[in-house]
């Protein structure tokens, strides 16, 4: 199963139209109200780059103008609401984002995939330096969670336990990949700490490049 290919991409024009979908609302208003639900700890929202996301909802008919609202010497504030095409929008894309796992890049991943360029006596002090900070921000994501969870429904804050999970689970396997490296018990720790000492690069990577190389494309 594949996501459709849609018209935006952006995940907070997706949070526009949700909210639009209770009320009109102006950019600002939309803006103020997803921080105070807590929704810039998943998004990234700023003014000037909401006001651009608005202009291409409106753009592909996601949105329309429904007012004007003028108020004393206050500058001119034009409300926003979703269209019919929106709220359609709105659901097939949402429900594609929860159904369809997507390929994402990850830096940390990116990281991973080149790690063999750094000795791993380095990696494994490297990775002492992250668990600490991923042990320090998941008890901090889960005390965070706990008091959100006084006052809101779990379904308000189900992205925050989410992140924690996340966090606890990336610590999790740092932690296992740290203990393989310092106990040696990695598999080829020693020619990739060998190569680093010496330039040389390992016989078993040479073979595998070149049953590589003439494998059909």
């Amino acid at each position: 199963m594949a996501a459709k290919r849609r018209k935006l991409s952006n995940p907070l024009a997706l949070a526009v139209m949700v909210l639009l979908v209770e009320r009109p609302m102006h950019p600002y208003e939309i803006a103020q109200t997803l921080r105070s639900r807590g929704k810039d700890a998943s998004l990234k929202i700023n003014y000037g780059s909401l006001y651009t996301v608005v202009q291409n909802l409106e753009k592909h008919g996601f949105v329309e103008v429904t007012d004007v609202e003028r108020q004393g010497n206050r500058p001119e504030r034009t409300l926003y609401g979703i269209t019919d095409a929106g709220r359609v929008e709105t659901v097939e894309w949402l429900s594609d984002l929860v159904a369809v796992p997507a390929k994402e890049y990850p830096v940390f991943e990116a990281a991973l995939s080149l790690l063999g360029a750094l000795p791993p006596d380095e990696v494994a002090r490297l990775l002492e330096e992250r668990l600490k900070v991923l042990d320090v921000q998941a008890a901090s994501a889960r005390g965070g969670l706990e008091k959100l969870r006084e006052t809101l429904p779990r379904l308000f804050v189900i992205e925050a336990e989410y992140q924690v999970h996340m966090v606890e689970a990336e610590a999790e396997w740092v932690r296992g990949f740290l203990a393989e490296l310092t106990e040696g018990s990695f598999p080829g720790v020693v020619d990739w700490r060998h190569f680093h000492e010496t330039g040389e690069i390992p016989d078993e990577y040479l073979r595998l490049e070149a049953e590589f190389e003439q494998r059909p494309n």
